[in-house]
């Protein structure tokens, strides 16, 4: 009877832990009763019927990665190069990804192989390197719209490496070299060609400068020795003009003190006397006397007399 109980016992602890299933986060589980799909067993505590309820498979709900296998495509000009790609998807229907397709994985990586050489078989070898995110593009929106059906959606594709032949490879080598090296002596001769300008522009600066010093010095001078000579004039002409004023001073002074003396016709006889005494004492001046003066001369010499005897 004890027997009997413990294996009661046993079965009911075989039977629960059969029907109790915990899923984990981010994962779902597609439970099949006697081989079609049942329901789909969310994250936590989910109970299934025992010996009737089957897990078909477990789904991660996480974004995931995949390496698609490195490819050798043939470019459209003929060159063979090998490209290395990976995908991030995520499962957004499990029950597609699990009943829609044998494998999700394969059936993206083939998709992936083929749009890659259908791609890049329609490009150059440069635009290969230099339209990475044009081809990326390209491949994502490709491969999303051919897994949708599968419930899964691709978020991104990333070409990881893109290797060219060997002598491909060292042919590019040099001409990057030669561009470098060109671009080398160019930045070179601008920077002479740059550094020649701002030489020449100095010394243009600096003749310049020196043009406009001279010339204001020139002016300057100029100005100095007009000063100097308008200064030079100014006293001149105030020379001239005191000893005008002395000349004129000395004549009034003259002229008073011979009005004061009141002078007669006998005076005046006299003063032109001893004029004529001046002009006839050069041994070249002749002197011709008219007759009516010697009456005056008479006269005069009878003044003279006079003032003798007043005198005396």
């Amino acid at each position: 009877m004890v027997v009997f109980f413990i294996i009661v016992i046993v079965l009911c602890l075989i039977i629960a832990a059969a029907s109790i299933k915990v899923v984990r986060q981010s994962e779902v589980r597609i439970i099949e009763r006697f081989g079609k799909y049942n329901f789909t067993a969310e994250a936590g505590l989910n109970f299934i019927l025992p010996f009737a309820d089957k897990v078909r498979a477990v789904v991660s709900l996480k974004q995931q990665t995949m390496d698609v296998t490195p490819q050798s495509v043939i470019t459209k000009d003929n060159v063979t190069i090998t490209i290395d790609t990976v995908v991030f998807y995520q499962i957004m229907d499990p029950v597609k990804a699990v009943y829609e397709i044998e494998s999700l994985q394969k059936g993206i990586a083939y998709i992936a192989i083929t749009t890659i050489r259908d791609i890049v078989g329609k490009m150059n070898l440069d635009d290969t390197f230099s339209s990475r995110d044009a081809i990326n593009t390209q491949l994502r929106d490709i491969l999303d719209e051919a897994t949708d059906k599968w419930g899964c959606k691709v978020d991104r594709v990333e070409i990881k490496d893109i290797k060219p032949p060997a002598d491909i490879r060292d042919a590019m080598e040099k001409q990057m070299n030669a561009e470098r090296n060109k671009r080398a002596i160019i930045l070179e001769a601008e920077g002479k060609r740059q550094a020649d300008i701002t030489l020449a522009e100095g010394n243009k600066q600096a003749t310049i400068l020196n043009a406009e010093a001279e010339r204001e010095s020139s002016i300057r001078r100029a100005q100095g020795i007009r000063e100097s000579k308008i200064l030079e004039a100014e006293g001149n002409a105030e020379a001239i003009k005191k000893v005008a004023d002395a000349k004129a001073a000395e004549i009034k002074l003259v002229y008073s003190a011979i009005m004061d003396t009141k002078p007669d016709q006998n005076l005046v006889a006299l003063k032109s006397l001893d004029a004529l005494e001046k002009i006839s004492q050069g041994s070249a001046n002749k002197v011709f006397i008219p007759f009516d003066a010697t009456k005056a001369m008479g006269a005069l010499g009878a003044a003279t007399e006079v003032l003798k005897n007043d005198k005396q």
